[in-house]
């Protein structure tokens, strides 16, 4: 059994699918592997660090490999130098992309979406959306400061005093609980908003205020696999009322608002952005997506009448490190489940919970129900 550990073709990602200790761990679990050269390098971690823990650098190290572990779904050029029937991990974002479910299913290959793990206890070390939106939450509070002129803390010297910056999180799932916890511990004094009822207690316990129209749609407003429901337009003007007030009085707005394979919500309009105060900023974690903010452009700052919009796709790959270590140890431990102990080879078991959530393609087809080609 054998591993290879691809480098990122995608110029503007630094992450990667394994760190030397997931290889030590992968070594001892029966396996060979191999990465390729520099796979970690925009990680920080040197070739020499992976030969260190057990793994061969080789330019061919995904070629001959029954499981290729990745960051994001693999292009053309990639997928069709993997071999027939090989395993491949990755983020593969599929919703809307049909033609790249195509491609990996006719290239023979088995695809594995870690984006689809189930929420459930089992899965959770494997989930990689709480993991990497966890680090993206906090980049987006840093990148805030960066673009922010003043400081967060309240600062009392003799020359006068400088007042606590004014944080709104919208949306508080991992990212905005994890914006509200490092807002709060750079100083400024934070509100949240989120449409399920069950998060108001997490935020407060972070000590940030809650803001919300609590009726009785809002007390319904959570899927049985915890996301947020999209809710009425009679709702979502009630409450886009109250934010509209809110946000006048705000330093800096951070949006965190995505439901898997939809367009982001429009969580803040143009004339929102314009009632803000000059030298505000909105950081968007949802631009990839089509962004919460109107007016937000992926991969830059906008400026409209001095308000920053910070569209920085990708945020956890700005803290490349700790987003591979923790990505790794969550693939780590999806493929264990897919690694027969007792003779330390690849057995997969297509009728587990957690594959069947996350195979894309198998034998040539696409075989999620919730990807079947359309008649």
């Amino acid at each position: 059994m054998k591993i290879g550990v691809a480098k990122e073709i995608d110029a503007a990602e630094p992450r990667v699918g394994a760190t030397p200790d997931t290889v030590k761990k992968f070594k001892a679990l029966g396996a060979e592997v191999a990465v390729e050269p520099g796979a970690g390098l925009k990680s920080g971690l040197l070739d020499s660090d992976y030969e260190a823990a057990g793994a061969a650098i080789s330019a061919d190290a995904v070629k001959d490999a029954d499981i290729v572990v990745k960051v994001k779904r693999p292009e053309t050029s990639e997928v069709t130098r993997y071999k027939k029937g090989a395993l491949v991990v990755a983020i593969m974002d599929p919703y809307g992309n049909d033609a790249a479910l195509k491609t990996m299913a006719d290239a023979g290959v088995a695809a594995f979406a870690m984006e689809l793990m189930p929420r459930i206890t089992r899965a959770q070390v494997m989930d990689v959306l709480s993991s990497q939106a966890n680090l993206a939450g906090y980049r987006a509070v840093i990148e805030a400061a960066e673009a922010f002129g003043r400081a967060f803390p309240m600062m009392m010297t003799a020359a006068g005093t400088v007042p606590a910056a004014k944080v709104f999180v919208m949306g508080v799932g991992v990212a905005g609980l994890q914006a509200i916890a490092t807002a709060k511990r750079l100083g400024a004094v934070v509100t949240a908003t989120d449409v399920r009822p069950v998060v108001k207690e997490q935020v407060e316990s972070l000590g940030a205020k809650f803001l919300a129209v609590e009726d009785e749609e809002f007390k319904n407003a959570q899927t049985a696999g915890g996301y947020a429901k999209e809710m009425s337009k009679e709702y979502q003007a009630k409450q886009a009322a109250l934010t509209a007030e809110h946000i006048k009085k705000q330093d800096i707005v951070i949006t965190t608002a995505l439901i898997p394979g939809r367009p982001a919500p429009r969580l803040v309009s143009a004339d929102m952005v314009k009632s803000m105060k000059p030298g505000s900023v909105l950081v968007d974690l949802a631009v990839e997506r089509g962004g919460n903010v109107e007016g937000v452009v992926s991969g830059q700052t906008t400026e409209v009448d001095s308000v920053k919009i910070v569209g920085i796709p990708n945020l956890a790959g700005r803290v490349a490190a700790s987003a591979s270590s923790l990505y790794s140890k969550n693939l780590l431990s999806f493929i264990e489940t897919m690694i027969d102990k007792s003779t330390k080879a690849l057995a997969v078991n297509w009728d587990d919970e957690l594959v069947k959530a996350t195979a894309l393609t198998k034998d040539g087809a696409v075989i999620h129900p919730n990807f079947q080609p359309k008649a």
